[in-house]
């Protein structure tokens, strides 16, 4: 049974339907390894066990019945504490929202129960989900699976844990500028960044709604299009046949390549040799409205999270993380024309990238310039939290501010991930080149 804590959630579906996995002995294996664990409650913020133990219970009448749902029936999922659960505390990361009980579950949750999902618990994260680096002060730091000593992504941050820890197959998490994809990295597993718009956020803590999107972090690609198709009610991308001979991938060289440190760029230029090696075609290319959109990211994303935040972080704003308010305060000042401006040269960026990369099966960067700093570091000195925050999020945040799909795979080298970048809403397509490429780099 301890081997189920480490299997993939395509292969835990599949020994359910074949008899050999009972729903409600996989869902206590589960819940006693969270509460037996170190560092359970810096991963899960709180278990969801009289839940999980029901909805196991009716996956496992189902199986015996054989009328499961899907491929995940039975299967168990973490989520991040900024998706509703109906009459269970979702608090965000925040002290400000202490307390805060949801009537209903979010729109994706109620979609995963009906896909037959179990939710085992909500896992800790960044503040109100806004820093990639997944340090709270104010709950609690996850760990990270590669260094006790550093931090492990955000802001999806006990999502990433849950699964590298064995304490969840799948965890859901959101990503505003990256927070699917770095703790994935940071962690060793696949993160999907889904396209803004793609699925409901209503029943999900805001941080920037034109920006918030939501995504699984798993063990394979497969879970990862497997676990969209449960979120949004659908069928999974069919990765049958996958392979990246033959893809023709796009090597952006502005901006993502700037200032990476030598452990992410070696992992990346190994994974590059070794997609040749597999057959894979790839053409560099600079992109200029890359950084055009780039220069944008303070006012659209400051902006819209101080005016989402801002009423109720001036309630009481001692009782966050110093770092976390000075960054939502930056957003306060910025003149509404001026923002206006901002997403008129994003919306012409995006369409020229949009013509620029049209014949690219996907595009490759590093999924993070940086490794996880250390925690005492980044809370001892300030100027290297401010860079290193915005060091770490300056890849993931290309794919948000040009309105792409992503998913970020880990490269065999320890916190070092390589992101494909699709099309927006081009997710099944994404997901197969992803797969051949897990496939080339396994």
């Amino acid at each position: 049974m301890k081997d189920w804590l480490w299997m993939s959630m395509g292969d835990l579906g599949r020994g359910i339907e074949a008899g050999e996995i009972d729903p409600i002995a996989l869902t206590e294996t589960y819940l006693s390894a969270i509460k037996a664990h170190e560092h359970r409650d810096r991963i899960y913020a709180r278990l969801t066990e009289s839940r999980a133990m029901a909805e196991a219970e009716a996956a496992s009448k189902r199986a015996r019945a054989g009328q499961r749902r899907g491929p995940l029936d039975g299967v168990p999922v973490s989520w991040k504490d900024l998706f509703d659960t109906a009459g269970v505390a979702t608090e965000a990361g925040s002290a400000l929202l202490e307390g805060r009980v949801p009537d209903e579950d979010a729109w994706v949750l109620k979609n995963a129960t009906l896909a037959g999902t179990v939710c085992l618990g909500k896992t800790h994260m960044s503040e109100l989900a806004f820093s990639g680096l997944g340090l709270n002060p104010v709950t609690a730091t996850p760990p990270n699976v590669n260094d006790p000593e550093a931090v492990p992504g955000g802001s999806s941050s006990g999502a990433a844990a849950s699964v590298a820890f064995g304490l969840a197959p799948c965890g859901i998490g959101s990503d505003t500028g990256g927070s699917v994809r770095i703790p994935s990295a940071w962690n060793d597993l696949v993160g999907l960044k889904t396209t803004a718009g793609r699925i409901s956020i209503k029943g999900v803590v805001p941080l920037c709604a034109k920006f918030d999107t939501i995504g699984p972090l798993a063990r394979s690609v497969e879970d990862c299009a497997l676990m969209l198709a449960a979120m949004e009610g659908g069928n999974p991308a069919d990765l049958t046949g996958a392979r990246i001979r033959g893809a023709r991938i796009g090597v952006l060289q502005t901006v993502a390549l700037d200032d990476v440190r030598d452990a992410p760029m070696a992992a990346y230029r190994d994974v590059m040799e070794r997609l040749a090696d597999a057959g894979a075609v790839l053409e560099p290319f600079e992109a200029p409205e890359v950084t055009r959109a780039m220069a944008q990211s303070a006012i659209t994303f400051t902006s819209e999270a101080w005016g989402t935040w801002g009423d109720l972080i001036e309630t009481a704003p001692d009782t966050m993380f110093p770092q976390i308010l000075e960054r939502f305060r930056s957003g306060r000042d910025h003149a509404a024309a001026d923002y206006v401006r901002a997403w008129h040269i994003v919306d012409a960026a995006r369409a020229e990238w949009a013509t620029r990369v049209a014949g690219y099966d996907a595009v490759i960067i590093p999924s993070a310039p940086n490794l996880p700093p250390e925690v005492d570091r980044l809370l001892s000195d300030h100027d290297y939290y401010v860079t290193e925050n915005l060091l770490t999020l300056r890849n993931t945040r290309i794919g948000n501010m040009l309105g792409l799909s992503a998913v970020t795979l880990p490269t065999g080298t320890p916190s070092c991930g390589v992101i494909l970048m699709g099309k927006a809403f081009g997710e099944e397509a994404l997901l197969r080149v992803a797969a051949g490429a897990e496939a080339a780099l396994a």
